[in-house]
């Protein structure tokens, strides 16, 4: 029988970190040949039980086990490929990632092993199983029939087969952007309205007064925002929605190929049909219908952010001299986005970054999320990483003192390094075969501006949003206490695993938190209150027009994936110029640069806005009523939505922690499509 909740709390923990990094790209295929056999072994294992012999213990619970022991061990083959400094190791790792995905699709498909979990769901008598044991065995099924299990076994082959295509190819997108090393070299001239700082920072070229400015996260975006010269905007956005253009185009439309050939051998309408049947939203007319209706309630308030923006490009080329063309382009929105803070808010966000020094907003987030969750993190000085900038800590349970697991920070760019922010789980929390607990450890990956001799690394506000965002992520992982590795952490539907880290972002924008995290670099003083009440009446600047990006964004995913054939070029052009009134740029394919296309979220894209319905829902009806740092509010919601990882129902959690359904009416507020918050009735649902 599987463990019971009171059985869950009462069971010895097994607090330790298992990952270990001193690996060589020899060893990593070395290990990848044991992990295979293992793992084969113990699927054969479970085929070799006798139809009318299955049981909880010889079937559910020995592929549960292993699954656990593939994910850690498997982690820590292809999580190299993201972080390593060695182009060795990383390619090592890929190829670690293709086998053993392609390994993990081929035991997933054994006809042998499903006809063992039909047998124990037909021999199974109502409530026999513990709850979680039986949302697995569910699960499992639902799984083997998306895997055709159920169908003549040459449909099963050709599925197979584009199942292990579609992994390659996924792998191979994600490495091509990775391993991008773009630059381009400006000379100060060129880069004039960014800070001293942040050309300071960057590398100069020998012999010559030219600067390198990367396509990585820390140089484009203050660029986009804040160089006054529009030619240089206007290269960086071309070079940004450029990159790996020609071969990551062929793999994406490899990919849409092969997802909607599988959809259709499947019985689905689309790929987004089938994927969709495993989320909250469950199929694509609902997604398109929720799309539809914020980009309505979104539109007025979308062109009136527009023609805001153009009003100031007119007069700023007007001062200049310069012809005004009429049209805000996609090098222009993040730069005019920033002067309508600049001119309507005063809000200078090269004044405000100074007080938002890294080590300082480290500190303080940790502090915040330690007082609301409950918990107590110690830095673990002696801990061995991949890089020596990387930092290990252990969590603890403030109340008991048991370890609930590990986290690593890894924040700075490095060459190879993953190039956006992720948190990525290493290890699951779940049960042991000896009935103790595995703690989780998971690593949270972020690519803030380095320190320079003058000054400390400092943050953009919107990178401190970022940070909690992400570590909202790893409270997640750690705080999960579910029995089974499958529902661990954030495997939870894929249009709610973003409402908990979501949520978690309103911290920065209340005023004691941001006088917590809020420490100049120089004299040590918080954000004043003048340059503070103007940061946050900023909240809704721009709000419009950027979650309509959002929109445009999905609704790519979507076109992309409901069409056996799509023109991603075309598609993307005629969404932005449709949507947003901002025509993207002639020789560009932005879905070339899309990761989330290869990384899980295909189909699925639409679940940042779905959940951030959500996570507005629960902050505004919890924490802003009851105390944002109330620690009772904390406990209630690291035990109702953290706690349980997957082993229930996104919905399940909500009402458990709202007490009622959920509604779209604090996201409506936070758009500033409502005035005010007036109820916790309940409404129209996401």
């Amino acid at each position: 029988m599987a463990p019971s909740t009171t059985d869950r709390k009462q069971a010895e923990f097994c607090p330790t970190n298992l990952l270990t990094w001193d690996i060589s790209a020899a060893e990593i295929g070395a290990r990848v040949e044991a992990l295979s056999a293992q793992f084969r072994v113990a699927h054969d294992a479970v085929a070799a039980v006798p139809l009318e012999r299955v049981s909880y213990e010889n079937t559910l619970l020995p592929l549960a086990h292993v699954e656990a022991m593939f994910v850690l061990q498997k982690n820590q083959l292809d999580f190299p490929q993201h972080v390593f400094t060695s182009r060795d190791i990383r390619t090592a790792s890929t190829e670690a990632d293709k086998l053993l995905s392609e390994l993990k699709i081929e035991m997933s498909m054994k006809h042998d092993v499903y006809q063992r979990i039909i047998a124990l769901q037909e021999k199974c008598q109502p409530n026999e199983l513990k709850p979680e044991a039986q949302r697995l065995l569910e699960r499992l099924l639902k799984l083997g029939r998306r895997n055709g299990l159920h169908m003549p076994t040459g449909i099963q082959d050709e599925i197979k087969a584009i199942k292990k295509q579609i992994s390659e190819l996924s792998i191979d997108f994600t490495k091509n952007l990775n391993e991008d090393t773009t630059f381009l070299l400006f000379t100060c001239v060129e880069l004039e309205g960014l800070p001293k700082y942040f050309i300071d920072s960057l590398e100069r070229v020998e012999d010559g007064d030219g600067y390198k400015v990367t396509l990585k996260y820390p140089h484009y975006f203050p660029l986009m925002k804040k160089c006054s010269v529009e030619e240089t905007r206007r290269k960086m956005e071309f070079a940004f929605n450029s990159r790996c253009k020609e071969e990551n185009s062929r793999l994406l439309e490899k990919l849409i190929s092969l997802r909607a050939r599988q959809a259709a051998i499947l019985g689905f309408d689309s790929h987004a049909d089938f994927i969709l049947d495993m989320t909250m939203a469950k199929k694509a007319s609902t997604v398109a219908n929720f799309l539809d209706g914020l980009s309505g309630k979104l539109q007025a308030l979308g062109e009136a952010e527009r023609a805001e923006m153009l009003h100031l490009k007119r007069e700023e080329l007007k001062k200049t001299g310069r012809t005004f063309d009429g049209v805000l382009h996609a090098w222009d929105l993040r730069y005019y986005a920033n002067q309508v803070e600049i001119t309507r808010y005063a809000v200078d966000h090269n004044i405000l970054q100074q007080y938002f020094p890294l080590e300082v907003v480290t500190r303080s987030l940790m502090e915040i999320y330690q007082e609301l969750l409950g918990l107590r993190f110690e830095l673990q000085d002696d801990a061995k990483a991949w890089h020596e900038e990387v930092h290990l800590y252990r969590v603890l349970d403030s109340a008991s003192g048991d370890t609930l697991g590990y986290f690593y920070l890894d924040l700075h760019p490095r060459e190879g390094k993953f190039g956006h922010a992720a948190c990525f789980d290493l290890q699951p929390g779940c049960s042991l075969p000896d009935g103790r607990r595995q703690v989780a450890v998971s690593a949270m990956l972020a690519n803030f501006t380095r320190p320079i001799a003058s000054a400390p690394a400092q943050l953009q506000h919107d990178e401190v949003e970022t940070y909690f965002h992400e570590f909202g992520h790893v409270m997640h992982q750690i705080c999960a206490q579910a029995d089974f590795a499958k529902f661990s952490g954030t495997n939870v539907e894929r249009d709610f695993v973003e409402a908990p880290s979501q949520m978690l972002e309103n911290w920065v924008w209340e005023r004691a938190p941001l006088i917590r995290l809020s420490q100049h670099y120089r004299d040590g003083h918080s954000i004043p209150n003048e340059l503070l009440d103007k940061l946050l009446a900023s909240r809704l600047a721009n709000t419009g027009l950027f979650t309509l990006r959002q929109v445009v964004l999905a609704k790519v995913d979507q076109v992309l994936h409901t069409q056996p054939l799509a023109d991603c070029v075309a598609e993307y052009a005629r969404l932005c110029s449709e949507i947003m009134g901002i025509p993207a740029t002639p020789g560009t394919n932005m879905c070339a640069t899309f990761g989330h296309l290869a990384g899980d979220y295909d189909a699925q894209y639409y679940g940042y806005l779905w959940s951030e319905v959500f996570s507005m829902d629960m902050f505004y009806s919890r924490f802003k009523r009851e105390g944002i740092m109330n620690p009772d509010v904390g406990r209630e919601y690291r035990t109702c939505i953290l706690a349980p990882g997957g082993s229930e129902d996104g919905g399940v959690m909500l009402r458990n922690f709202l007490s009622r359904d959920p509604s779209q009416e604090a996201w409506l507020i936070s758009r500033g499509l409502l005035d005010d918050y007036s109820s916790g009735k309940g409404g129209v649902t996401a």
